[in-house]
């Protein structure tokens, strides 16, 4: 379980295709190599979340960290169109002991969404985001979104488009501050949406 609050961003430092899978290694900052008053260590079988994507690291080596990623994953995500140094953004595992920022992101992408449009106001940035129908009908306005890892407000939610606020901060420390137009980013529609719909629809199913 994560929250969607970003810790920091490492970089893509290799990638080894592995069949219909890949092996990636990601270098990460040196603050989140060592344990602090929240975390541990991470240690080879813990979950981190890449891009907002959650992988299982099986290998550590310093600031050097890999993971592997299935065809499933592949389909889903944008990590399979990741270069080598690209940046991306990470968040370890939410301890039970922490604070709950953000909402509950599971980490299990729904889908790959692209940048639509993008509109600078002041220090502030407006982004739309188009992604399938079936999707968009799991968001409401006010609701929760996980772009790419990251916890975002929906604003406005269209047929088939949303749009975000991204504040300075969220610009400066997450990697949708270098996003462009036509960009593929990873959508996570919030958990409790998607209770709802299939709660409905069940009950819709019944009464035929």
């Amino acid at each position: 379980m994560f929250t969607g609050l970003v810790e920091d961003c490492g970089s893509v430092a290799e990638i080894r295709p592995d069949g219909s899978s890949i092996r990636l290694a990601v270098e990460v900052p040196a603050a989140m190599t060592t344990a602090d008053s929240h975390r541990s260590a991470t240690h080879v079988g813990e979950s981190v979340a890449i891009n907002g994507c959650c992988l299982t690291a099986v290998q550590v080596d310093g600031n050097h960290w890999w993971f592997e990623a299935g065809p499933e994953t592949l389909s889903r995500t944008n990590l399979g169109q990741l270069g080598i140094g690209e940046a991306v953004n990470l968040e370890r595992s939410l301890p039970a002991d922490a604070r709950l920022g953000g909402h509950f992101v599971q980490g299990h992408v729904d889908c790959v969404g692209h940048v639509d449009s993008i509109q600078r106001e002041d220090k502030w940035v407006d982004i739309r985001i188009c992604v399938a129908q079936e999707y968009a009908a799991q968001m409401v306005p006010k609701g929760s979104v996980a772009v790419d890892g990251v916890s975002l407000t929906l604003i406005d939610v269209e047929r088939d488009r949303f749009n975000v606020a991204l504040i300075p901060h969220t610009l400066q420390v997450t990697t949708l501050g270098s996003r462009s137009t036509g960009d593929p980013v990873n959508i996570e529609t919030d958990i409790l949406g998607k209770y709802v719909q299939r709660f409905l629809q069940l009950a819709s199913d019944a009464g035929q």
